[in-house]
């Protein structure tokens, strides 16, 4: 199986990047985990992203608050599949990364997710790996029925308690 590769522009944005990390341990993806920054670190992060696919990597998620060109950045080294995940941060609670993410221009594609929507992005990542994985794919199913499950017994406590005819 392909790898996905999670970056982030400082090590202060793991404790969102992890939500993403437990969804790709869930699943059993294979994955790596960097602190590159588009701004700090441009030659290396150009340069692990050059080789990312023969490196074995098939997706990159890309995590950056305020300025946040790291998924920009990323994206015009490669081909490959990149997701952004916009950080939120105290003074605009991400709305700066999120802009800076999604509005990247024509012929240079990132895929953005919700502001701090690490779990969003690695299933995303999950579901891009499953296009030739049918065991993956299998297990993205599954939990989809599993949440349906169990919204729908989420369901039927409410109406049992608060549904009444008079």
């Amino acid at each position: 199986m392909k790898k996905v590769a999670i970056l982030m522009g400082s090590d202060s944005d793991l404790p969102i990047v992890e939500k993403g990390i437990n969804v790709l341990k869930e699943y059993g993806v294979p994955f790596e985990v960097h602190v590159y920054s588009a701004h700090r670190t441009p030659y290396q992060t150009a340069e692990f992203v050059k080789n990312a696919k023969d490196n074995g990597f098939a997706v990159i998620i890309a995590a950056a608050g305020m300025a946040a060109h790291l998924a920009g950045a990323v994206a015009a080294n490669t081909v490959l599949p990149v997701i952004g995940i916009p950080v939120s941060c105290k003074n605009t609670g991400g709305v700066d990364a999120l802009w800076a993410t999604v509005q990247m221009p024509s012929g240079i594609p990132v895929a953005t997710v919700a502001i701090d929507g690490a779990a969003n992005a690695a299933l995303l990542a999950v579901e891009m790996l499953a296009l030739s994985d049918d065991e993956l794919y299998e297990k993205l199913v599954l939990a989809r029925k599993a949440g349906e499950e169990k919204v729908l017994e989420k369901n039927k406590a409410i109406e049992e308690k608060f549904n009444y005819n008079f």
